[in-house]
């Protein structure tokens, strides 16, 4: 965090008031808690990336090439070519405000550079000044500024303080998507060599081993191997966990935390117990052994080259179609840019759930589906049964993951799923869920330990609605599906609303789930089960 450790109370003391400098001025506060580190060279080097060197993000001379506003504008022209939306992006605003206030960063500054139409205008500015006849003719009076290295310090510092969530897209009137604008933002910062470690390392990583953390393929067995004499422990069962089997229906893919990180590992094991109980036939891939693409913020390039994996890796094993597990950007670019870069999935089969029948139609190109959406149509057709008071010993509420929700449009069938296996559930306020779900303030990879105070700051918005229902109610765990939720938001809701655990969805699944030939003491997170008579297993609600 910062030098100076600031309690929730000082931290939520936020001066909105405007400062007096005018925002043409780029210069920014670089310190300890608000800013992440630059990419280490290697990881640079290995991906191919330009301009790799050692640089320090508080150091005055950040080594720019020689010719660098050379090539951020040539940068910019291109990108303005290739992606209409952005030259829309760049054209349509009229600074109304309506974004202003829906920016959890704002919120959790009073930065007025982070309300999205003023991030925004820190790269408009400068597309006005060297792309537009206004700007040219008029400069500063058309809001043109000329590009400089304070303004490249400038973008560093808050187009990584947007976690591209695109809360402000929703009451946009003219529909902008600032997470554009900020994926453009970055894709020049790239082009000079200024990316962030915790992007570009876990990108190299996933590009050599085929996961963000550099797990290798015996890694990722031993991993598994441990998951199954785990089952064994909690469950009393011996499943069958394939790895890289030819000719199985179905490839899951997972973000590799859930089979190395702490809470995403008790989803992990409800995965696995939940595809043993149905008698899936699926398998893992040491290849494709991601779901994550950290590619999604650093460029488009990037993000192409790594999902590509999945698909290549489903045609090798002659799967019929592919199931993804709980992640959240992977759903982003699965939703939005998968079926265009690495599409149409034509060698695929349109997924149909060899239990229930059903035919996920909106999965046609794509061919591929999500956990949530398989195991509520499971639920819907009474194929599971489920003891929801297993889980009584928790008071649930939802996170809505961005990716998830708002991009993807997956509100209802996780809360069709809660509230057939838990007795407790409680939703925080309406305007801080599904569609306006605000986000754990640390997603789009800057979630790092450096930039915590800023982590901080834009988790107050969330971290408040899990403490008014924690005090209204009880709750003690905040339920998500994300995997970047999952590693982020403990520090969050432990900094706004103490005592508040992180789980995940298909860990209450698996708490729920009655296996055939149990014999079950405890939960998956080893914590002994509520002592409630069992029996009364959950019935079936065709209501989604």
């Amino acid at each position: 965090m910062s030098e100076q450790k600031l309690s929730p109370k000082e931290t939520a003391k936020i001066n909105y008031a405007p400062p007096k400098k005018s925002w043409f001025d780029p210069k920014v506060e670089l310190r300890r808690g608000n800013y992440n580190y630059g990419a280490q060279v290697k990881s640079a080097e290995y991906l191919g990336l330009p301009h790799a060197r050692t640089w320090k993000p508080t150091e005055a001379d950040w080594q720019l090439p020689a010719n660098w506003k050379e090539i951020v504008l040539e940068g910019l022209g291109d990108l303005l070519k290739k992606y209409r939306s952005l030259q829309i992006f760049m054209d349509t605003c009229v600074r109304c405000g309506a974004c202003a206030d829906k920016c959890h960063f704002y919120i959790g500054s009073g930065d007025p550079k982070n309300m999205p139409v003023l991030r925004a205008e820190l790269l408009r500015s400068v597309y006005r000044n060297d792309f537009t006849a206004f700007g040219r003719l008029l400069g500063s009076l058309a809001g043109a500024r000329e590009l400089t290295a304070d303004i490249i310090k400038e973008w560093f510092f808050y187009f990584y303080q947007c976690t591209e969530c695109r809360r402000c897209s929703v009451f946009c009137p003219y529909g902008i998507d600032t997470a554009e604008i900020t994926m453009a933002a970055r894709e020049l910062l790239n082009m000079l060599g200024l990316g962030i470690d915790w992007i570009t390392t876990p990108a190299a990583n996933c590009f050599r081993t085929g996961n963000h953390l550099g797990i290798q393929p015996h890694g990722f067995k031993d991993s598994v191997d441990f998951a199954v004499n785990d089952l064994r422990d909690i469950y009393g069962i011996e499943a069958n966990v394939p790895i890289n089997k030819k000719g199985a229906e179905i490839l899951f893919v997972v973000p590799s935390a859930d089979y190395f990180g702490d809470p995403h590992y008790f989803g992990f094991l409800g995965y696995l117990a939940l595809f043993h109980e149905i008698g899936l036939d699926y398998t893992f891939s040491t290849f494709a052994s991601e779901g994550g693409n950290f590619g999604l913020f650093h460029s488009a390039a990037m993000m192409k080259r790594l999902n590509a994996k999945i698909y290549a890796e489903a045609k090798r094993l002659g799967v019929k179609w592919i199931i993804g597990g709980e992640c959240g950007h992977m759903w982003r670019v699965l939703h939005q840019f998968m079926d265009t870069m690495n599409g149409p999935a034509d060698f695929l089969e349109e997924p149909v759930s060899p239990i229930t029948g059903t035919r996920f139609d909106h999965a046609k190109s794509t061919r591929m589906i999500h956990i949530a959406e398989f195991t509520a149509d499971l639920i819907r057709h009474n194929k599971l049964k489920l003891d929801p008071s297993r889980n009584d010993n928790w008071k649930v509420t939802w996170h809505d993951s961005c990716n998830t929700a708002r991009a993807m449009g997956i509100f209802e069938e996780p809360r069709y799923i809660l509230k057939n296996v838990c007795n407790y559930f409680y939703e925080m306020p309406e305007n801080t869920i599904r569609e306006q779900t605000f986000c754990c303030g640390s997603g789009s990879g800057i979630g790092t330990d450096e930039n915590l105070e800023m982590r901080l700051r834009g988790g107050f918005p969330r971290g408040n609605a899990v403490r008014y229902v924690q005090e209204k109610h009880g709750v003690n765990l905040l339920a998500c599906m994300c995997a970047i939720d999952k590693a982020t938001l403990p520090a969050v809701v432990d900094f706004w609303a103490p005592g508040v655990q992180i789980g995940a969805l298909h860990e209450l699944v698996g708490n729920a789930l009655v296996v055939k030939g149990e014999k079950r003491a405890t939960d998956l997170r080893g914590q002994p089960l509520p002592e409630i008579p069992r029996g009364n297993f959950s019935s079936l609600k065709p209501e989604v």
